[in-house]
């Protein structure tokens, strides 16, 4: 039996609305972070009312981040499912 090397993914269920709490904020600032580590895979999955933080062309409300914004740079390095 040979031994599994490989990171195992980490895996973030969003399924809260993009704005109003800061649950997905503080679940892709996270991600963000873990996925910049070498050989570290990051999964995010959108569901319910989490699936709205990906939804393009957003208003971001006054004092929060762009959660668009942040899937989209997540995306480019992770996975991204709805």
């Amino acid at each position: 039996m040979t031994a599994n090397t490989e990171a195992p993914t980490t895996l973030f269920i969003i399924n809260d609305a993009p704005y109003g709490n800061e649950r997905p904020y503080n679940a892709l600032r996270l991600a963000l972070n873990l996925v910049k580590r070498p050989d570290n895979p990051v999964s995010v999955f959108l569901m319910g009312d989490g699936i709205a933080c990906a939804l393009a062309g957003q208003k971001t409300p006054e004092g929060y981040y762009n959660v668009e914004r942040m899937i989209k740079s997540l995306a480019k390095r992770g996975k991204v499912a709805t």
